[in-house]
């Protein structure tokens, strides 16, 4: 699909305009790919969370929050909260297709022309790969079809190879 790709590797090593991070509501790093960003990114990642925490109270499930890169080559975090997975009776599909938009949004009015995105909510939050992929590919698609947007590529970044494969497919890649 045209703007989308996918990718096997570390998200914290991307040179993009933006990462997306798979965020706590709480917004203190954590393990997976949250706790890389905070690590990666440094003082001023965790400064800007705690700002964030102070005025807001962290970040609500489905909603996304902003900061610098820190000391990683994105300029930008995007720190996207989605559900823990309960059965699927929860809302969990509507939360992560939220997560999704709201960190697309953010990136149009920061003007990033570049966003990769992780796997949010299929490791330790346990949704399931399959379903998060199917959703996300379709929401994602939609979003820049339908949108008037400057975003030159949109990158699903995969840390395993299950989630790559997903991807792979869905977005018809060799």
């Amino acid at each position: 699909m045209k703007g989308l790709e996918v990718i096997k590797g570390d998200i914290t090593k991307l040179e993009a305009d933006a990462i997306v991070n798979a965020a706590n509501s709480g917004l203190n790093g954590g393990g997976g790919v949250d706790g890389a960003i905070h690590r990666g990114g440094g003082p001023a990642i965790v400064e800007e969370c705690k700002m964030i925490r102070n005025r807001q109270g962290g970040c609500p499930t489905g909603d996304a929050v902003i900061t610098s890169g820190g000391d990683l080559k994105a300029r930008y975090v995007i720190h996207a909260v989605g559900p823990v997975w309960h059965g699927g009776n929860n809302r969990e599909d509507e939360l992560l297709v939220s997560a999704y938009q709201n960190s697309l949004r953010l990136a149009m009015v920061y003007n990033v022309r570049t966003i990769a995105f992780p796997n949010i909510s299929t490791g330790v939050y346990g949704f399931p790969k399959e379903r998060a992929a199917a959703l996300v590919v379709r929401e994602v698609s939609r979003f820049i079809s339908g949108e008037t947007t400057a975003m030159d590529r949109i990158i699903f970044c995969c840390f395993d190879d299950e989630n790559f494969a997903l991807y792979r497919d869905l977005l018809k890649v060799k």
